[in-house]
């Protein structure tokens, strides 16, 4: 069984800062280099939506406009998580935030072989 467990969510005011982390665990998932990692959120009423992603490497990041220079993706192989720093952060960053993984990276993204649970990310104005 493979685990994606969120945590860093919180309530923050509008111009504050989260680190969100993502670990990863299961007799499965042995191989977290080998996955593509990403964030997504869905806000209260909107469908989910993609936020950002990273290579299997870490060498490589796409971004949504709407976060590109305030949030910054990263991995810990090592550690088995990925993390998602948030800066400027604003009241429509408001949602649930999921990571998950997939063997596709980019165009080739899967769709996520594997999600974890959310993590709830609330700014205050």
């Amino acid at each position: 069984q493979v685990q994606l467990v969120e945590s860093g969510g919180g309530l923050v005011q509008a111009g504050g800062s989260l680190r969100l982390s993502c670990a990863a665990s299961g007799r499965t998932f042995s191989t977290f280099s080998a996955y593509a990692m990403a964030w997504f959120r869905q806000a209260p009423g909107k469908e989910r939506e993609f936020v950002a992603s990273i290579k299997w490497s870490g060498s490589m990041a796409y971004y949504a406009n709407s976060v590109k220079g305030r949030f910054t993706i990263s991995r810990d192989n090592a550690k088995n998580t990925v993390y998602l720093q948030m800066n400027s952060l604003n009241p429509e960053d408001r949602a649930v935030y999921y990571c998950a993984a997939d063997k596709g990276f980019g165009a080739d993204w899967g769709g996520g072989e594997y999600w974890g649970q959310g993590t709830q990310v609330t700014v205050s104005s």
